[in-house]
């Protein structure tokens, strides 16, 4: 775009009371907002945009990625766009031919369910030259090879870690998949990514999200764990050399194998960005639990079949005291919750915080209805990561089983937030699963699988989820626009007059379509304070 003011229109501007039918726009400030012909008589020389029948929407903030991860995978062994174990071996075997200068095969993005019980063996990977470590795509798991067990010296004598598993033979062998915390024990011996490839990944996941219309995000992790470096050099590095164009909060670590003491090295790294625009690392990260596959996701009664109750990472009495802690010190914090029992222990943290500091509690999968009205009690925000609920394998095989018909029942409960008046943002976990708002606004609408998702042809997929838990369109697109953004404390995330033009034109509107269809649409324009980023 030539020009400093420009003039949205042919389509419907998506508002936060309903929508309009033109924006203006001037030096990256939304001018106005209304009618085609009052806004052309306000600047009769603005450079049309045609959102030809199209919708203009905010931004999308996602609320919960973790982009430099992401971006290195892009550029290792990326197995996040396929799915079986044939093409698994298919794609390890080609990117190994055309790296033979690598001493390591890294990369990730398998799915627990292309495999017999969710558990890839060591014995698969054997046919390499060289040691491997792949990383799940929920990123709580590694698949390695015998290679990389003999290096790190992992044997059936090897002790599980604290905060993980080393998953074994009936022998006691390590059988090649390293559980949450065990993953450290291969994954710190791969070789380190130097200062130039994290900024890299970094941009390279910013070119992403902007071809998604994500304007901004809150990064989950901003710290080392699960054998990957700190990214807050390089987000320092990119926000002050104006690389970095996304407004971006950092979830900064929390290291769960450390104490209160640690709350101070915390407010050392929050001051490193102060003055930066575009990056601000307010936001403290606890990680509470797993995730429900592996059995490591916190419940209340045990799990069927397997028994056992998963793990809580941080001891709920200590968590008390260091939530109170980091509220003081005017951090938010972001909870990591899959379990039932995990949100319970989040919730009871954050009883009696500072609702300005804007706490939220992410993926949420189980609820027990006693504690779905905590979250608009307690003024603690949602944060949903709406693709996840579906019927699809990982959902069919390894999770309702061994959950029991009740615990199942509470999972992902949209619409019962919504209606006990909690406040929503969202997000994707990307690369744990698609960047794509538009994905996982289907899947809030419609709780079926989108089409072309990897799932897809799933035999169940199209059987609508817990259908009792959709909500509609106009909500959960708020969600990944406003919700986030204030999350964020963004001033960007509405088409209102004085905001930042960070804006999308999606290729048609969504909102004219069946639920069903949602899906289809597309982001043809990307831009951030009116310039255009994508498109």
């Amino acid at each position: 775009m030539s020009s400093d003011t420009l003039l949205f229109r042919g389509g419907r501007a998506f508002t936060p009371d309903g929508f309009a039918e033109a924006v203006l726009v001037r030096d990256g400030v939304i001018a106005a907002v209304g009618a085609e012909a009052d806004l052309v008589r306000l600047s009769p020389r603005a450079e049309p945009v045609d959102l030809d029948g199209g919708l203009l929407v905010p931004g999308f903030t996602d609320a919960h990625t973790h982009p430099v991860q992401a971006g290195l995978e892009r550029a290792g062994c990326d197995l996040s766009e396929v799915y079986g174990l044939d093409v698994y071996l298919a794609t390890v075997a080609d990117y190994a031919a055309k790296n033979p200068h690598k001493a390591w095969i890294n990369g990730g993005g398998w799915d627990m369910s292309a495999f017999p019980g969710g558990l890839p063996h060591r014995s698969q990977l054997d046919f390499l030259d060289r040691p491997a470590y792949l990383i799940q795509r929920d990123h709580h798991a590694a698949w390695v090879n015998g290679r990389a067990l003999e290096l790190a010296g992992i044997t059936r004598d090897t002790p599980d870690p604290a905060d993980g598993r080393i998953e074994r033979d009936p022998d006691g062998t390590p059988s090649g998949v390293l559980h949450e915390g065990a993953m450290d024990l291969v994954g710190l011996l791969t070789p380190r990514p130097t200062p130039g490839d994290l900024v890299a990944a970094l941009l390279d996941a910013q070119s992403h999200l902007f071809s998604l219309g994500i304007t901004g995000w809150q990064d989950a992790i901003v710290g080392s764990y699960a054998g990957s470096d700190d990214q807050l050099p390089a987000y320092l590095a990119a926000a002050s050399s104006g690389r970095l164009v996304a407004r971006v909060i950092g979830a900064l670590w929390w290291d769960r194998a450390r104490g209160a003491e640690q709350v101070s090295d915390l407010a050392e790294r929050r001051a490193a960005a102060e003055g930066l625009e575009r990056f601000r690392a307010g936001a403290v990260k606890i990680m509470q639990d797993g995730i429900a596959e592996n059995f490591t996701a916190a419940v209340i009664e045990p799990y069927c079949r397997c028994g056992g109750t998963g793990l809580s990472y941080v001891d709920p009495e200590q968590l008390k005291v260091y939530v109170k802690e980091l509220d003081a010190q005017g951090f938010q914090v972001h909870f990591h919750a899959i379990g039932e029992r995990a949100v319970r222990e989040a919730l009871d943290a954050l009883t009696g915080t500072d609702p300005g500091n804007r706490h939220h509690v992410a993926h949420l999968q189980i609820i027990t209805p006693r504690d779905v009205p905590r979250f608009a009690a307690l003024g603690v925000t949602a944060n949903l990561q709406p693709l996840w609920a579906t019927h699809h394998a990982q959902m069919d095989e390894l999770c309702i089983p061994y959950l029991g018909e009740e615990r199942s029942s509470w999972q992902y409960p949209f619409a019962d937030l919504v209606r006990h008046g909690a406040r929503l943002a969202a997000g994707s976990d990307w690369p744990v699963s698609s960047a794509d708002p538009l994905q996982g606004m289907h899947v809030a609408v419609n709780r079926t699988e989108p089409g072309g998702s990897v799932h897809a042809s799933y035999p169940t997929a199209r059987i609508p989820f817990l259908p009792g838990q959709r909500i509609d369109l106009r909500t959960v697109m708020t969600a990944y626009t406003a919700g986030s953004a204030w999350l964020n404390r963004s001033p960007a995330g509405a088409i209102e007059r004085g905001r930042p033009a960070d804006l999308v034109v999606l290729d048609r509107d969504p909102f004219a379509l069946e639920p069903d269809d949602i899906w289809t649409t597309r982001v043809r324009m990307t831009f951030v304070d009116g310039r255009p980023v994508h498109g």
